[in-house]
């Protein structure tokens, strides 16, 4: 077991139609460099089906009882289609995203999920990317795009391109936690 590091805790947000990988990876990152992380069901039901028929169960729905999006300081979005569109649609979760955004909370969405960023008017004179498919609707809100970055920190918010970028993308988490040691500790435990 590895011992924990952080009081922080990160909440990973699942959806219908995630794409896994972009979720599973930072909950691993996250485990190997001792942040506490819990994969949150968007759903009433813990078990959601990713983009390629994964069954994840996770550890929390929004819906449980005594559920409090303050139980959590970070809110990870996972892409994949449908995952963002769902995401999207859940209005609990997009109405905590503007409220955090304005208080300077951290914020981290990957793939096609910046885009809700940006949907949600939180992305206008800042620095973010996006998967190449929904960069467009980064670059119609007002966002300075950076195209061609794997990962993009702007204060309080971390963007990513999708799938191979989601080792860099949790990486940067850590480090936001930890700092560079810890993100080298990691790096060298996965080989990357």
């Amino acid at each position: 077991m590895v011992k924990q590091t952080t009081d922080r805790r990160v909440a990973v947000l699942i959806a219908p139609g995630l794409e896994e990988i972009e979720g599973l990876t930072v909950v691993d990152l996250l485990f190997r460099a001792g942040i506490p992380c819990d994969t949150v069901a968007i759903t009433p039901e813990r078990t959601v089906t990713s983009s390629h028929e994964v069954t994840i169960v996770c550890k929390r729905s929004i819906d449980d009882e005594g559920f409090a999006f303050d139980d959590y300081d970070m809110l990870v979005l996972p892409g994949g289609i449908p995952g963002t569109p769902n995401l999207r649609a859940c209005e609990p979760l997009c109405a905590e995203v503007v409220a955090r955004a304005e208080a300077g909370r951290p914020l981290a969405a990957i793939c096609a999920a910046p885009s809700i960023f940006a949907e949600l008017g939180l992305l206008k004179g800042r620095r973010a990317t996006s998967n190449p498919g929904f960069q467009h609707v980064l670059a119609e809100q007002g966002a300075e795009l950076l195209a061609d970055e794997p990962v993009v920190v702007d204060g309080n918010l971390i963007t990513s391109q999708g799938a191979g970028t989601a080792m860099p993308f949790a990486l940067e988490i850590v480090r936001h936690y930890l700092g560079d040691e810890a993100v080298e500790r990691v790096r060298a435990g996965v080989v990357l």
